[in-house]
């Protein structure tokens, strides 16, 4: 894992940990071998720590948690889902600066949508 501030979300923990979340949670979908995963890891923690307890931020490595993957239809990495009230808020693909800002923009618009 990244930091501190990033957890760890699983097939076994995601419904607790994401989808009962009472906050706001990003989801970064990677793996391994991904080389853009790779590169976003950073603007990751850099959210996390930027949202601080506000958002729960972590990330589903796809290669060994297939069921999360399968559910959300993740079929092209790295993919951003924020949830919110355990379900599907914004998404996010690929690694491209407007998106990044987009992310942030859509973190901020769930904490800011009433419940």
């Amino acid at each position: 894992m990244s930091s501190e501030n990033i957890h760890e979300f699983t097939d076994s923990n995601f419904d607790g940990q994401v989808l009962s979340s009472p906050v706001p949670v990003l989801v970064d979908f990677w793996a391994p071998w991904c080389q853009p995963c790779q590169m976003l890891s950073p603007l990751i923690d850099d959210v996390a720590k930027e949202f601080g307890d506000r958002v729960r931020v972590g990330k589903v490595n796809t290669d060994e948690n297939r069921t999360v993957g399968t559910t959300y239809q993740i079929f092209s990495l790295p993919t951003i889902i924020i949830f919110k009230n355990g379900q599907e808020f914004r998404r996010f693909q690929g690694l491209a600066r407007n998106q990044m800002q987009k992310m942030v923009e859509g973190l901020q618009q769930a904490l800011e949508v009433p419940a």
